[in-house]
């Protein structure tokens, strides 16, 4: 008789993806969250949640049976997107948990029913009882970004900055691309093993994968300079020019990150901006 196949990816499904590691992910699924959002538990007694997701019942749900029995020491997210921690609210709730994360400089895009009950610095611990994860502030993709490093196996848990999927948007006015590339940059300095994203397969070569990152964004920023000319243009003008390769499908998404970019242009004086309009300095 087959075996039958098991999908890795399938909503509720709590999967190792490395030792004392467990992944479920969310029923929401689409062109941007890839399979849907991935929460993480580590530890099996002494557990952290980080990203508990949206707050769908059927989530909510797929993470209580995954922690079973078990102590909940934290509630961590790696940002307050909209797909990424209003679950938190529930699980801290019902665990009598603190949550953890960081608040943004602008609201736009986030949850709005976040709460921090600790708001994590640099290098600061948090314990499971399969080694602690250790807090990276990477700003970027949000202001209030951070990353959470595990000690023990040397993964890194990366929520959107670095994903399987997609190249991850800037969303202005809260997310900026120079702050993201220097986000990108401090992690190439880490003792990397593997990456575990906010959505979509565990990442196995982190240098590859973050350098790749770098020269996909910095390959981006010169088609924007390129496109630019005496003549001002609207961005939705200059969008099918540095964009030219992308399905138009994307557009709306894309529109995010070309306008981080040349907000990285103009504050290096290397744009120009006049209201709507944009142009080579």
């Amino acid at each position: 008789m087959d075996t039958p196949v098991v999908d890795e990816f399938a909503p509720g499904l709590a999967v190792e993806v490395v030792p004392g590691i467990r992944r479920v992910v969310a029923p929401n699924p689409g062109r941007m969250t890839g399979p849907g959002t991935n929460t993480y538990l580590v530890g099996r007694q002494r557990v952290l949640v980080v990203d508990a997701g949206p707050a769908l019942p059927e989530h909510r749900a797929a993470i209580e049976r995954a922690i079973g029995d078990a102590r909940v020491e934290g509630v961590l997210v790696t940002h307050t997107h909209r797909d990424h921690s209003p679950a938190s609210a529930y699980v801290a709730r019902r665990y009598g948990a603190r949550r953890v994360g960081r608040l943004p400089r602008h609201p736009e895009f986030h949850d709005p029913g976040f709460v921090s009950d600790e708001v994590p610095d640099d290098g600061a611990l948090y314990d499971s009882d399969d080694g602690p994860l250790v807090a990276i502030g990477t700003p970027g993709h949000a202001s209030n970004h951070v990353c959470w490093y595990h000690r023990p196996t040397r993964a890194l848990l990366t929520g959107d900055h670095v994903l399987g999927t997609v190249s991850p948007v800037i969303l202005p006015p809260d997310g900026n691309m120079t702050e993201y590339l220097d986000s990108l940059s401090r992690l190439l300095q880490l003792d990397v093993s593997c990456i575990l994203p906010g959505h979509g397969a565990v990442l196995r070569n982190p240098p590859r994968v973050l350098q790749g990152l770098i020269a996909h964004r910095l390959a981006r920023e010169a088609k924007a300079v390129a496109a630019l000319g005496r003549t001002p243009a609207t961005l939705d003008q200059l969008l099918g020019r540095v964009y030219d390769d992308v399905d138009p499908a994307l557009h709306e998404y894309a529109r995010y990150s070309l306008l981080a970019h040349l907000e990285k242009l103009h504050r290096e004086s290397r744009a120009l901006r006049d209201g709507e309009h944009w142009r080579a300095a």
